[in-house]
C-alpha cells in the first residue's frame, strides 16, 4: 500500500562517525539505508527528504523512516546507466507542490532521456498531474550516457544535462540533444533567451553542446554562474560553465584518452571550443556538484563539492585569486561507497546519496566537541 511506511532503524548519535578534515570535523550520519541505488535527493520544507531510486521508484524519507514507493510515476527504462534519475524542487514549491525529474524511457528506436513536471500530493502518498514535458529528438539502442541532472534558474526555467548516449560524435550535431545542456521553460516551451531559438543553426532547446556526459550540474547561489560536472573517457572529467551557444569540445578535444589508450580527437585544444574550468586526470567519475554556500561551513564559502563514484569520495575545490580552480582536498576516501548525489540542506548541512544495491542516504554536519 501506497501509505505504508517501512521502518528504518534510527541513526543514534553514538553510532554516527567523525571524519578528520583539514579545516573542519565532520559527523557523518546515515538517514536512510537499504535504498537501492539512490540517485538523487532533495530537501522538502518540513525537513523530509524526497529521494529517487534508479529502478524507478520515489520515496519520502521523514523521522527515520522510509515511504513506501511514491505511486504516479511512470515506467522507466530501468537498464544500464537508465532509470528515474534526478529530482528537482520548483522555487515555489512550498505553496504549488510542483517538482520536475528526470527518467531514461523507452520508445521507438530505443531509448532516451525526458523531463517530468508533477506534483505531491498533500498526503504525500503520490505524485499527481505528472506531465512529460521533454523527450530528446533521438532514441538510440545502448544503455550509457543518459546524463541527467536538473538545475532550477532564478525564473523558474530548466537546465537540464543530457549525455552523449555512448555515441560520442552526437555530441558535436547541433540537431541532436545528446551530448548538450538544454534550457527549456517549466512547461517545456523555450525561452526567449535562448541562442539558437529560431530552429535553424541548431535544435532551439540547446544552450550548449560538446558534453560527454554530465551528471552534474547546478547555479552557484551567489554569482548565479552554471556550473556542470562532467564524465571524460581515461581522465578528462571536467568542471564546465556553460555559456549560450557555447562548445564544449566533446569528442574533439579532451584532457582524457580512449579507454584502449588512444588519443582522442586533434588533442585538447581548437579554436571556438572551450576549455574545461578543470579536470581531473586521473578520472574520478564524478556524480553530482554544488556550491557551496550555506550556513554550517563557512569556511567553505564558495567552495565546488563533487562527489565521486569510482574512488568514492567528496572532492573539495576552491578558486585562487584570479579565479582558478584547484583541487583542496579529498574526503571520505572508499568510507562510505560510490557518492552520487550531492545537495545541500537549509541548515547548510550536506546530503550525499551512495549508489549501491544497498544504497544509503547521508547527512553530513560540523561535529561538536
Amino acid at each position: 500500500m501506497a501509505g505504508v511506511l517501512l521502518s528504518v532503524t534510527p541513526v543514534l548519535a553514538a553510532s554516527a562517525q567523525t571524519i578528520k578534515t583539514q579545516r573542519i570535523d565532520l559527523k557523518v550520519e546515515t538517514i536512510a539505508a537499504g535504498l537501492n541505488h539512490p540517485w538523487a535527493v532533495e530537501a522538502l520544507p518540513d525537513s523530509a527528504y524526497l529521494v529517487t531510486e534508479r529502478p524507478g521508484r520515489m520515496r519520502l524519507v521523514r523521522d527515520g523512516k522510509i515511504s513506501a514507493p511514491l505511486a504516479g510515476l511512470p515506467d522507466v527504462y530501468a537498464r544500464g546507466q537508465g532509470g528515474l534519475l534526478d529530482v528537482a524542487l520548483d522555487p515555489k514549491f512550498s505553496s504549488n507542490r510542483t517538482l520536475y525529474f528526470t527518467a531514461s524511457m523507452a520508445g521507438d528506436g530505443g531509448s532516451g532521456t525526458a523531463v517530468f513536471r508533477a506534483k505531491l500530493s498533500p498526503d504525500e502518498k503520490q505524485l499527481t498531474d505528472v506531465t512529460r514535458i521533454f523527450l530528446m529528438n533521438k532514441l538510440s539502442r545502448g544503455n550509457i550516457q543518459y546524463g541527467s541532472r536538473i538545475a532550477v534558474a532564478r525564473d523558474g526555467s530548466l537546465f537540464v544535462s543530457f549525455g552523449d548516449r555512448g555515441e560520442q560524435d552526437r555530441a558535436q550535431d547541433f540537431h541532436d540533444d545528446a551530448g548538450s545542456i538544454i534550457h527549456i521553460n517549466a512547461d517545456g516551451s523555450i525561452p526567449a533567451d535562448n541562442p539558437f531559438k529560431d530552429g535553424k543553426r541548431a535544435l532551439p532547446e540547446i544552450w550548449s553542446k560538446g558534453h560527454r556526459n554530465p551528471q552534474g550540474i547546478t547555479f552557484d547561489g551567489e554569482t548565479h554562474t552554471l556550473y556542470t560536472a562532467e564524465h571524460g573517457a581515461k581522465g578528462g572529467d571536467e568542471i564546465n560553465t556553460p555559456e549560450a551557444g557555447k562548445n564544449y569540445g566533446w569528442p574533439v578535444i579532451s584532457y582524457g584518452v580512449n579507454y584502449n589508450g588512444t588519443k582522442i580527437g586533434v588533442g585538447t585544444t581548437k579554436p571556438g571550443m572551450e576549455q574545461p574550468r578543470f579536470y581531473w586526470d586521473p578520472s574520478i567519475a564524478p556524480g553530482a556538484i554544488v556550491v557551496y554556500r550555506g550556513k554550517m561551513f563557512p569556511e567553505w564559502n564558495g567552495d565546488f563539492l563533487v562527489t565521486a563514484l569510482k574512488f568514492q569520495l567528496l572532492s573539495r575545490l576552491t578558486r585562487d585569486a584570479n579565479g582558478k580552480i584547484t583541487e583542496q582536498e579529498r574526503m571520505f576516501d572508499d568510507k562510505f561507497g560510490r557518492m552520487r548525489d550531492i545537495t545541500v540542506a537549509p541548515d547548510g548541512a550536506l546530503l550525499i546519496t551512495t549508489d549501491e544495491d544497498q544504497g544509503t542516504l547521508l547527512r553530513v554536519s560540523r561535529a561538536t566537541d
